[in-house]
Order: structure tokens, then sequence, then C-alpha cells
């Protein structure tokens, strides 16, 4: 395992500090910390925000709802909720999400033979039109990564990528993902398991041989963004921001340091770029080792 600034309104508010590090980094007093960000509810054009789509990795539904993570979800109260790592059979569902306030059309999907072991979840206020699990590819459907729901105007991709831990299977997935993802208008978010470039995670040079930012996985992510091809939501809108990371390890005060990685995205088709309002992490809701992040559009 283990840049926000560009042209426009929505970048100038935090530009000044994108490019640099924490001044108490820099100074040797302190850690360098990702400030959340208030949220811009406009589109460049000026079209208000209609859709607010949230993806967290819960790293296990029934610990992160003692965490109070269900509560920080009714307080932001989205449109969309995508779960990855649920690790909750349908059967041993918590009670709490079987009727959330809000999200009556619920999907899920989990391996039926390795309980407590990944799982994904889609909850969304409107019903989609069709909603189906997999890549169509069925060496790469048996651990349930992923699940698609169709709309009017765009198709939501919620995925869990496996790692390189699994060896030349994810050079595989990754070949075998971009071509379902090829043609499709659309929003393809959650744990996509790889830091793009170096100002992902906090220690680059470390991590090179680490699963999550060997080179064929941020060579693999970039192929992924070329090819569909997708743009990288947050580093659209912020494309210096530092230490702006979506896990922590719990080892050694990881997150009250920083010291973590950017795994987590909401990336789009280029046609969906001009609804973008914001791209957000939420650093602060830790009910997991990651953070939920946000995404809103103006459709």
């Amino acid at each position: 395992m283990p840049k926000r600034g560009k042209k426009g309104a929505v970048s100038s508010r935090r530009s000044k500090t994108a490019a640099k590090k924490n001044d108490k980094e820099a100074a040797g007093e302190g850690p360098a910390l990702y400030k959340d960000t208030p949220d811009q509810k406009t589109s460049p054009s000026g079209k208000p925000a209609i859709l607010k789509i949230c993806s967290w990795n819960v790293d296990g539904l029934r610990t992160w709802i003692k965490k109070k993570g269900i509560d920080w979800v009714k307080e932001e109260a989205p449109d969309i909720l995508c779960l990855q790592e649920t690790k909750c059979s349908e059967n041993k569902l918590p009670a709490e999400l079987q009727e959330p306030p809000g999200l009556p059309h619920q999907y899920r999907s989990a391996p039926l033979d390795k309980e407590g072991y990944s799982g994904m979840g889609l909850l969304s206020r409107q019903c989609p039109l069709k909603v189906s699990c997999g890549i169509r590819e069925e060496e790469h459907d048996q651990e349930c990564w992923v699940i698609v729901a169709k709309f009017d105007s765009f198709v939501l991709v919620a995925a869990y990528v496996p790692n390189s831990g699994r060896g030349l299977y994810r050079q595989c997935w990754d070949e075998a993902f971009r071509k379902f993802l090829k043609g499709l208008p659309l929003v393809l978010c959650g744990d996509l398991n790889v830091a793009h470039e170096e100002i992902d995670l906090h220690n680059p040079k470390g991590n090179k041989k680490n699963a999550g930012f060997m080179p064929q996985e941020h060579q693999g992510f970039g192929e992924l963004l070329q090819a569909v091809p997708l743009a990288d939501s947050f580093r659209h809108l912020c494309p210096s921001t530092a230490y702006a990371y979506t896990i922590w390890t719990y080892m050694m005060n990881a997150p009250s340091k920083n010291v973590g990685w950017r795994l987590n995205y909401f990336l789009l088709s280029h046609s969906l770029l001009p609804a973008l309002c914001d791209s957000q992490i939420h650093s602060k809701a830790l009910s997991s080792d990651h953070c939920p992040i946000t995404l809103y559009l103006a459709l």
C-alpha cells in the first residue's frame, strides 16, 4: 500500500499555498497537514451543482459504523454513496445500512466464498436506469471489484482495484479495465490502489518498490487516463497541492503526522469536465484508515 490550483475561480482560493510545503514542516516545527477547504458548488460557467457523490473505503462496515462513519454520511447527505471493502455479506448487513435515510436504492456485491473480504456497495437517492457488477470478464469478476450504475447523463463505475501485491494480476486487470471503460461517458470512483505521481504520497523515494507506487502501477494509471480518456478531478482543479492524502496506516501515528497516500479518486470523462464544481478530500473524517472523498457536478 502504503496540487490544489488551476486556472479559474475554483483554484484561485487555494493556489497561493498549493505549490509550497507547509511552513511548519519546512522550519522543522511539525508535520505538513492538508487543510480541508470549503465546498465549491458552482461550475466554471456558474451553474449550481445538482449531484453530490461520496466515495469511501470503509475497511469493514461494522467497524466503520462503530466509529461513527454513518453519522458523517447522514450529515453530508450525498445523492450517491459508493463504499469499498465493506467486508460484509448480505445476511450480516448492519441495521444502520438496511434503510439509510435518503438512499433507498441499494446495491451490494461481495465474494460468496470469502466472508469478511473485499465487497462493494452503492447507495443512491435516485433509482439508476441499470446496475451491474463486474467488467464482463470471468477471470476478473470473482472478487466483486466493480459496481456499474447507469444514469441519464453518465455512467458511474465504483471500483476497488487490486494492487501489485498480487503480482502480474494487476497488469492484466489494468488492461481489461481500460478495455471495459472505453466509450462510456463516465464517473469512475473508488480505491484505485495507486498513487499516480510523487506528489500523491508522503515518501515517494522510499516506496518505489512497494505496492501502490511501483513503476508499472503509476504507468498503468497514466495509460488509463490517456486511453479512455479520463481526467483526475482533484488534480484538474488542484494540480500542485501537496500533502492531500486519502489513506494513512494506523502505525506510528501516521494520521497525525500526515504520512499518507492518495489512492482514492474521482476520474471523469473529458465531456463531463465543464460540469465539475469540486472534488474534495475530507481528511478529518477518519472512521476508517481511508477518508471519504466527494464530487460535485452541475449536470
